[in-house]
């Protein structure tokens, strides 16, 4: 996804939960940093995830592992020559057999698809599109 705004302030967004919090998650034990476990919560749906943070490369990378079993999930931030950015987010290691598999790709990709979207929209012209919150809105526990 190509987001109109220089890489290291796309990279901040996703390293920051400051920021982070106004299009993914709404709440988290801390910042990215290389080596750190944090959590992250959307809390609409009473979900925790532990996140681990396998290598970062600032304004290029970040490389996590989450959920279980944890699986690696690729961040990556192509600063372009005129100032925009193009993200992309590589997923792997989802175990199972293909009837298992396929399903956990496809609703992984749906999932940052979203977040993609709502990077986009708050980075470029600060708005919450409430796509996370909105997807699943029967399922809110709060």
């Amino acid at each position: 996804m190509l987001i109109r705004k220089p890489v290291s302030e796309v990279y901040e967004a996703f390293v920051d939960p400051a920021i982070t919090t106004k299009f993914w998650f709404t709440r988290s034990s801390g910042r990215l940093e290389p080596g750190a476990n944090v959590t992250w919560e959307w809390e609409m749906y009473g979900a925790v995830a532990p996140v681990s943070v396998k290598a970062m490369e600032t304004n290029a990378r970040i490389l996590i592992e989450w959920h279980d079993p944890a699986h690696p999930v690729e961040f990556s931030f192509d600063g372009r020559d005129d100032g925009t950015t193009l993200v992309a987010i590589n997923v792997s290691g989802f175990h199972g057999d293909d009837e298992a598999v396929v399903p956990m790709a496809m609703d992984s990709m749906g999932g940052f698809t979203f977040l993609l979207a709502a990077a986009k929209a708050w980075l470029e012209h600060g708005i919450e599109l409430n796509v996370v919150a909105d997807h699943h809105p029967d399922a809110h526990v709060t």
